[in-house]
């Protein structure tokens, strides 16, 4: 059985998941409220999954590395493996997972993959560290996906400040891949985007070339729930279930994601894949500000 890691100060209690290290809960003291998704499956069975090595869907799923084709399902696999606990405080928390046999299967390279969640005051950090040990360049992407839960999903307001408009991208139903061809302007009303009934209609919101570093989800009436930072994200989804009217939303921050749609070439040409050398390591991090 998983075990489940608690860090706490006087502005929030966060618990994290030694199942794909996930963080599983943000509780606002003051506020009285859980800020985390609770992973109500009639909804979807998740809090904030690790996305990697890969964001988002690949082609048919398969992807290609030097001619050979590997299964890949959505999102990777790390959300589903057991990480082990390193060590931790009153604030932070660390994971670690490290490829086997069984990643090496799908994922033909060694890595070792660190998750630090910190808290200080109504912040939390999380940080990646991909690190590879072996002999050859290995190929990665690496996201977060974490919901917040909302009074009501239509009628929430996405604040993203000093902003007048966003250019967004579509998922394609039909090929599970970004129409990159037709992108979107989605207005914005003093930084401000009200979601509406049909907002998920088309999948996640994709804003690409590192348009947002920063977003806070409120409820209608402005009350400030979360504020995402996330200085090195190259693309961010923004997303909620397909025609459910869930009370979450999610705010994700991607370097890379799934495919472009029509893409069926080589790993490293991928939509904004890392490639990390022999003996070198990767390091990010993002930020959740929790209320005001």
């Amino acid at each position: 059985m998983s075990g489940l890691r608690v860090m706490e100060n006087e502005e929030l209690r966060v618990s994290v998941s030694d199942h794909g290290a996930e963080l599983c809960s943000i509780y606002h003291k003051k506020a009285d409220r859980e800020v985390i998704w609770t992973a109500d499956p009639a909804f979807w069975n998740r809090h904030a999954p690790i996305l990697f090595p890969f964001v988002g869907k690949v082609t048919g799923g398969f992807y290609t590395y030097e001619g050979q084709k590997y299964p890949m399902g959505q999102h990777g696999f790390a959300r589903d493996r057991e990480f082990l606990f390193v060590d931790g405080g009153d604030d932070f928390i660390r994971h670690r997972l490290v490829s086997d046999a069984e990643s090496r299967s799908v994922y033909p390279f060694d890595f070792l993959l660190e998750i630090v969640h910190k808290l200080n005051g109504n912040c939390v950090t999380v940080e990646w560290k991909v690190s590879n040990p072996g002999e050859k360049t290995m190929y990665f992407s690496i996201g977060g996906h974490p919901g917040f839960c909302v009074s009501r999903n239509a009628g929430s307001r996405l604040v993203f400040e000093g902003q007048e408009s966003l250019k967004r991208v579509a998922i394609d139903p039909k090929t599970a891949g970004v129409d990159v061809e037709h992108p979107e302007i989605l207005p914005l009303n003093q930084g401000v985007y009200q979601v509406e009934e049909h907002t998920f209609d088309q999948d996640a919101l994709i804003f690409d070339h590192g348009q947002v570093k920063k977003v806070s989800l409120e409820e209608a009436d402005g009350t400030r729930l979360v504020t995402l930072c996330c200085p090195d994200a190259l693309s961010v989804g923004i997303w909620s279930p397909v025609g459910k009217q869930a009370p979450f939303i999610c705010l994700e921050p991607w370097i890379g994601r799934c495919d472009n749609s029509g893409f069926a070439g080589e790993l490293k040409d991928k939509f904004d894949v890392q490639s990390l050398e022999a003996g070198k390591s990767f390091r990010t991090a993002y930020e959740l500000l929790i209320g005001e």
